[in-house]
């Protein structure tokens, strides 16, 4: 029966608050900057900007489904990046037959289980970095994804293998038709006749021995996804709630306390445009791969399968309605100022008309 070492990368995305201090959470979490794991045909130019705080963590219950026995004890590494996400990395190596392996990926297919164990793991970790987080605030969202490295094949392994690969990538354990076989493979990238890199929605398929810098771009592009998606609802939140007061402020321009309402909600509407642009900026530029072709197509084959831009442009055009909801709120607040000042002059008026007559 065949064998494979294989080596099960896990990667959960947290989105913990709105910026996180790297330097103080050094002292908090001692721990190393996360720079980029480089080959010989890496640029220096190939960076973070700012390198996230990389620290060694013991994995505690993070455990493969099953009960499935690893061949050496799981290693896992929470990354602290400055826009306010954590990702929490752990690698299982193992050593299994192809149908066990897509067993154990069908059995991956459910993230629920690993997923509330990565957050009890990072949940004192989280504790510890309070003092470096601004607006600590944890999101419910997350996003997990899930690599399966194997190393030592050669072409033609690969090559006989796309129907297996496919399983993996798609987490289904089952055969699947020719159609989605091709589909599952479609995005897929080789340096060499005897690597692959192959990605899907939820799992990938990487098949190298030296690879740390390619797991390092797919978890950043998972990290990004959930940045997008945390800017994304934030903002659907703040739009529905100003255009709420925009309708309440048609139907009831009179009242006065709408003055107080309408100061509250441009305020809140101009923070949130600056931290959303502030965070979106952040988020896309943490890392620049112009200068290795190899790793900006393997970071753009992921921004393919998570669909990053269209959460890009998706966010684009709320940031720019966000100006637009901004503007209209002066231009409402700016009205009933003025329709309030008419209604007082007129109550002066008529007053000094009663005050008259009485005199008289």
């Amino acid at each position: 029966m065949e064998l494979l070492n294989i080596t099960i990368h896990l990667a959960f995305a947290f989105d913990v608050g709105y910026e996180i201090d790297l330097e103080a959470a050094r002292a908090l979490l001692p721990g190393e900057a996360g720079l980029l794991t480089r080959r010989r045909r890496t640029p220096e130019s190939i960076r973070y900007r700012p390198a996230p705080l990389r620290v060694a963590i013991d994995p505690i219950d993070l455990v493969l489904p099953g009960g499935r026995v690893t061949i050496q004890p799981p290693r896992a590494e929470l990354s602290v990046f400055d826009f306010g996400a954590l990702s929490l990395t752990v690698q299982f190596p193992a050593r299994m037959s192809p149908d066990e392996i897509l067993s154990l990926a069908g059995d991956l297919a459910d993230p629920t289980p690993l997923n509330e164990a990565a957050r009890r793991v990072v949940t004192p970790l989280i504790d510890r970095l309070r003092p470096a987080i601004t607006d600590l605030e944890v999101s419910e969202l997350s996003e997990e994804y899930i690599v399966f490295q194997v190393e030592n094949v050669n072409a033609d392994w690969i090559a006989s293998h796309t129907d297996w690969v496919a399983g993996l990538v798609r987490l289904e354990p089952d055969h699947l038709s020719k159609s989605e076989v091709v589909e599952a493979n479609r995005l897929n990238i080789s340096y060499t006749p005897t690597d692959l890199v192959t990605l899907d929605w939820a799992a990938g398929f990487v098949a190298d021995r030296d690879c740390a810098d390619t797991l390092q771009v797919i978890e950043f592009a998972n990290v990004q996804l959930l940045e997008f998606r945390h800017i994304d609802d934030r903002l659907d939140d703040r739009l529905e709630a100003a255009y709420k007061l925009i309708g309440t402020g048609r139907q009831r321009r009179w009242a006065p306390p709408s003055w107080r309402m309408h100061g509250s909600a441009m305020r809140n509407v101009r923070e949130l445009e600056i931290e959303a642009t502030s965070l979106f900026e952040r988020a896309d530029n943490a890392l620049k791969l112009i200068g290795d072709q190899y790793l900006s197509r393997v970071f753009d084959l992921a921004s393919t399968r998570f669909h990053l831009r269209e959460w890009q442009q998706s966010i684009r055009r709320k940031l720019d309605t966000v100006g637009d909801v901004y503007d209209l709120l002066v231009q409402q607040s700016g009205v009933i100022r003025m329709e309030t000042l008419e209604i007082i002059v007129i109550l002066l008026i008529a007053m000094e008309i009663v005050l008259a007559i009485f005199r008289h």
